[in-house]
């Protein structure tokens, strides 16, 4: 069964730190990414999310962080995934959205 609570790691050495979940699924925490092409020095960011409660354990989430030190935002959607020997795994897509100065720079906007 998967648990999101504690510190998990990407492949590029980005962390994120999940406080306990609630009861209802909410749940909060840090996000600490190791790239960025932001111009400012890299920090910590808030996230918050839900996750779907389930009787398997491979639960469904999503949370969005709000980037400290640039005027962008992400979402993350994934799966947790308990292999064999126990080892939980998430994977993850997300979406980046910039801030641009004007509507015709939209298109550019988002990763």
């Amino acid at each position: 069964k998967c648990d999101l609570t504690g510190w998990w790691k990407n492949d590029l050495g980005s962390m994120m730190n999940v406080s306990a979940v609630n009861k209802d699924g909410s749940f909060s925490g840090e996000y600490h990414t190791a790239v960025s092409s932001a111009q400012n020095p890299i920090e910590p960011s808030p996230l918050v999310g839900s996750q779907h409660l389930d009787e398997g354990g491979q639960c469904t989430f999503g949370f969005t962080v709000n980037w400290t030190f640039s005027d962008s935002t992400a979402v993350f959607v994934g799966q947790c995934f308990a292999k064999d020997g126990g080892e939980e795994v998430l994977q993850t897509s997300w979406l980046l959205r910039e801030k641009v100065d004007s509507l015709p720079s939209d298109w550019k906007a988002t990763r």
